[in-house]
């Protein structure tokens, strides 16, 4: 894989295409779980591990598989990579496991890895369908990260809430001290879409301020070598 093609992948996944910025994919995950970052984060860390596992899979077996089947096939190595990250929450992440509940298993569903398998993994190598599986998990990380930042902020003043899950030891944040009263509806369904409508208005008007700067500065033409002229035809000899 040339360095070119690995940041055309990375500024798809990150950006370009950005799963839930972009393609609005994986929205029921995206706006149920992202009230606290911690929760956010480690959903879509769980999804990037699938992601990139069933692209390898899949484009490692993408001869092997008949075309009409395709899709159950898919589905099946899909879920037998969601129960493996499933079962390894519950045995080191338990608390965390018990807080994520059924949307760990529910990625099996969620068309952001069944896009991503039938999209790219089905027609491209396994080294190049992986880092796409990677940087397309990424890009929804962030994305998360930013909404359940948002959410806990505005919505409990906190910032890391619940971490000791995963760093035992560690402890939240208390941005506001303990006299923030908490705006609810930040927290509740309601405040998930309206966090995730900032979020896409703002990533709409960098696209936009990025389109207008590269219409003022195209990037300078390929320089091209001059053809030798022919040479000038020999005058005729004197009959």
């Amino acid at each position: 894989m040339s360095p070119q093609q690995f940041r055309e992948i990375a500024w798809n996944g990150l950006w370009k295409q950005n799963t839930g910025l972009a393609q609005l994919l994986g929205l029921c995950p995206i706006l149920a779980i992202s009230t606290s970052m911690v929760n956010a984060v480690s959903l879509g860390l769980a999804t990037i591990l699938v992601m990139a596992m069933s692209n390898l899979a899949v484009s490692a077996l993408r001869n092997f598989i008949p075309y009409e089947i395709r899709i159950p096939v898919f589905v099946l190595i899909i879920a037998a990579l969601v129960t493996v990250v499933d079962l390894s929450f519950n045995a080191f992440f338990h608390d965390l496991y018990l807080v994520l509940g059924i949307f760990i298993p529910l990625i099996v569903t969620n068309c952001i890895v069944l896009a991503r398998v039938e999209a790219y993994a089905a027609k491209n190598d396994p080294l190049t369908s992986t880092v796409d599986g990677i940087m397309m998990g990424i890009g929804l990380v962030w994305v998360l990260a930013v909404l359940g930042g948002m959410r806990e902020l505005l919505g409990a003043g906190t910032l890391f809430s619940g971490i000791e899950m995963i760093l035992p030891g560690a402890s939240a944040w208390n941005v506001f001290g303990d006299g923030y009263p908490g705006f609810l509806i930040a927290i509740l369904p309601p405040g998930a879409f309206f966090a995730l409508g900032v979020l896409i208005a703002a990533f709409n008007a960098i696209n936009v301020r990025l389109a207008a700067r590269a219409r003022r500065n195209p990037p300078p033409a390929p320089t091209q070598t001059a053809e030798p002229k022919e040479d000038a035809a020999e005058p005729a000899a004197a009959g």
